[in-house]
């Protein structure tokens, strides 16, 4: 099944495409999308709403995770952390208000499900505040090395287009990355489990892909992305991985850049910048 990106303002309008509208990027290429990420805490949403900050530059999409406090509590109030921390100085209705003031794309992390219909219950609230780029994501099936619970995909998808259905999705595989072993990638089943999820799916979706792992999946994953124009891959890096510059050079040489995003730690991500020469406005 296929569809068109949303229109002007849309949660489901190509992210290159808003940016290019609103002069914040030259070209349509994914590299040139620079991500704040895990915006959670107070102060991390406030230096990701200042014009720079270090290394990096300006941000187009503020990425941040959700939970509940307690998944007991049905009452709970979403918050802004990111497992196994389970407290926050931000609560999710606070982080909107402070991001809605700006104009920024919208990621949000969910890693359980419990905290998904009180999130898009606050996000309703605020919509019409929100004519930008909202993608929503999780992990909804297990992928290499991964022992993290996934997120069930069914009712994950259902709640979040009972609401929105013109949203993009962002849906993950669990992984893992060991120093001391060989890590597999993302092997045939698990993408053919994925397009299976998402072919009846009428939006956008991207898929996040973990940079250490991609290399050595690059059939598979140009396979999936041959499957919908409406496919992306975000390319996003644990903290302890390794991964070389020559490998995120590869992912570039091999996927088409409209459709490959970067959400990548630093240093590695100014050296990457520098290696395609896309200069970074401090």
């Amino acid at each position: 099944m296929t569809a068109t990106a949303g229109g002007p303002g849309s949660w489901s309008e190509n992210i290159l495409e808003y940016f290019l509208r609103n002069n914040q990027i030259t070209t349509e290429d994914g590299a040139q999308i620079i991500w704040y990420h895990a915006a959670n805490h107070k102060m991390q949403v406030n230096e990701a709403l200042r014009n720079s900050f270090m290394w990096t530059g300006t941000a187009h999409m503020i990425e941040a995770d959700v939970i509940l406090p307690s998944e007991r509590s049905e009452h709970g109030q979403p918050i802004m952390a990111h497992p196994p921390e389970i407290n926050s100085d931000n609560t999710l209705q606070e982080w909107l208000a402070e991001v809605i003031k700006s104009n920024k794309g919208i990621k949000l992390d969910f890693k359980s499900l419990a905290a998904v219909e009180p999130s898009m219950m606050l996000l309703e609230n605020v919509k019409r505040y929100l004519k930008r780029p909202v993608w929503i994501n999780a992990d909804v099936l297990p992928g290499p090395n991964g022992n993290s619970r996934v997120v069930d995909a069914k009712p994950f998808i259902d709640t979040v287009t009972s609401f929105f259905p013109d949203v993009t999705f962002s849906l993950g595989w669990t992984t893992g990355w060991h120093p001391e072993k060989v890590n597999e990638g993302y092997s045939w089943t698990m993408v053919k489990e994925m397009e299976y999820i998402c072919n009846e799916l009428n939006q956008p979706v991207t898929f996040p892909v973990r940079a250490a792992l991609v290399r050595q999946s690059c059939s598979q994953l140009l396979w999936l992305l041959k499957q919908s124009h409406r496919y992306s891959l975000t390319i996003w890096t644990g903290k302890n991985d390794s991964y070389s510059i020559e490998d995120l050079l590869f992912i570039r040489d091999h996927f088409d850049k409209k459709r490959v995003f970067y959400d990548i730690l630093e240093p590695q991500n100014h050296e990457f910048k520098q290696a395609i020469g896309i200069k970074i406005n401090l």
